[in-house]
């Protein structure tokens, strides 16, 4: 295949090498989520939707410049699916969800991160009219809406997620642009693998008026990056200094997959992340069987716990633990998992 249009090749990095299934024919990535159409660039949507726990408005994108075999969202991100939407088809969707907030948060708030602060999504308070012993008692009840997903606020971010081709920035550049113009009080985020996002590109995001980035790094070492995604993540790893020097808002996110991203993976990350900031949000999220790693296990509620440890022991002051009901099924197991940790180290 030809990369003589790949943004990464271009800059003097490697391409993706990831192909997607378009009609039962590969094409590259990038050709099969973008299109020019009347004009004015295209992106292949799979759907728009107010998205829990994360509660902000996610874009969920078709095509994907990975092949990750525990990919969640395979069936959109691995085949071309879902409909052609331009920047302008997406303000009216901004436009529609504006109205509908409910929580506005500063922009140093504008990640998942802090959505388990204000609910945990159960609708209790709307349904039954009490609350969760668990319940963080910040929201009303009218605060609390239901979406496709669930029950929960929508809070004032706008969110890329799914499909990753960042490395071609000039569409997210329209929108972020597009949204600026019209709603300063709107935070613009994207969810990543970073593979697309060069100093080049970073750059024209921050300045189209991107405010804040969930960063999944899926595996430290190279050898296990490349086992997982078929790919580097030599630029990748250069990431989190980077975005922090832009001033963006930075949430790391971590995946626990036993047989590939345990424990020596973790102490890899703590040293890493604890080099640039103790304080840097970090999500540590629990594996549950998908794509081409169906049938492997999730992991247990000790090996969670042990790989929160693994991050605390490098002064890492924000670790939360997410897809709790992955490792824990019963009311139980999770009283044991606050008694060990602390409510405010979850994701609940």
């Amino acid at each position: 295949m030809s990369y003589r249009h790949c943004s990464l090749y271009s800059q003097g990095y490697s391409p993706c090498g990831n192909v997607i299934s378009v009609n039962g024919e590969p094409l590259l990535p990038c050709k099969a989520g973008l299109r020019v159409i009347g004009g004015e660039i295209h992106r292949l949507v799979y759907d728009v939707v107010l998205s829990r726990p994360e509660d902000y408005l996610s874009i969920y994108q078709s095509c994907c410049n990975h092949n990750c075999l525990m990919c969640h969202s395979w069936y959109f991100t691995q085949y071309a699916r879902g409909s052609w939407v331009s920047p302008s088809d997406l303000m009216e969707k901004v436009r529609e969800y504006y109205k509908s907030i409910t929580v506005w948060e500063p922009r140093s708030r504008s990640l998942m991160w802090y959505s388990s602060d204000l609910c945990i999504h159960c609708g209790k308070c709307v349904v039954e009219g009490v609350r969760s012993r668990f319940c963080p008692n910040k929201l009303r009840r009218e605060q609390v809406l239901l979406s496709p997903q669930g029950y929960g606020p929508a809070r004032n971010i706008v969110s890329f997620t799914g499909g990753d081709l960042y490395c071609q920035p000039a569409y997210y550049v329209r929108f972020f642009k597009m949204v600026k113009r019209d709603y300063s009080d709107l935070w613009m985020h994207i969810e990543t693998n970073g593979y697309g996002l060069t100093r080049k590109n970073l750059e024209l995001l921050y300045e189209a008026g991107l405010d804040s980035i969930w960063l999944d790094l899926k595996a430290c070492s190279s050898d296990t990056y490349r086992r997982l995604c078929g790919t580097s993540n030599e630029w990748i790893l250069e990431l989190p200094a980077l975005i922090r020097d832009y001033g963006l808002v930075l949430e790391i996110v971590l995946l626990y997959i036993p047989g590939f991203v345990e424990l020596e993976e973790m102490h890899c990350f703590g040293r890493l992340l604890a080099s640039i900031d103790n304080d840097l949000p970090v999500t540590l999220l629990a594996f549950f069987p998908e794509y081409m790693l169906r049938g492997y296990r999730s992991p247990t509620l000790d090996e969670m716990v042990r790989a929160y440890r693994v991050l605390e022991s490098y002064g890492l002051r924000r670790v939360r633990i997410g897809n709790i009901g992955v490792f824990c099924k019963s009311i139980n197991c999770i009283d044991e998992l606050v008694r060990e940790i602390g409510r405010d180290h979850l994701h609940l």
